[in-house]
C-alpha cells in the first residue's frame, strides 16, 4: 500500500483570519495574492523573503 502525502493549503482569507499569523496580518494582506492557495511553508517563505529585502 502506497501512502500519499497531501499538503494542506489555505486561501489568503483563511490565513488572514488565523491566530497563527495575527501579528503578520497586514504584511500577508499585501504579499499574498487573492484567489491563490498557500501551504504553511510557502507563507513562511514569503515572509522570510520580504524580511530579507533591502530597505530604501
Amino acid at each position: 500500500m502506497k501512502k500519499t502525502l497531501t499538503k494542506v493549503v489555505y486561501t489568503k482569507e483563511q490565513l488572514l483570519a488565523s491566530k497563527k499569523y495575527a501579528a503578520r496580518r497586514d504584511l500577508l494582506g499585501v504579499l499574498l495574492e487573492d484567489g491563490k492557495s498557500y501551504t504553511e511553508a510557502q507563507v513562511q517563505m514569503v515572509i522570510s523573503d520580504f524580511m530579507k529585502g533591502k530597505v530604501n
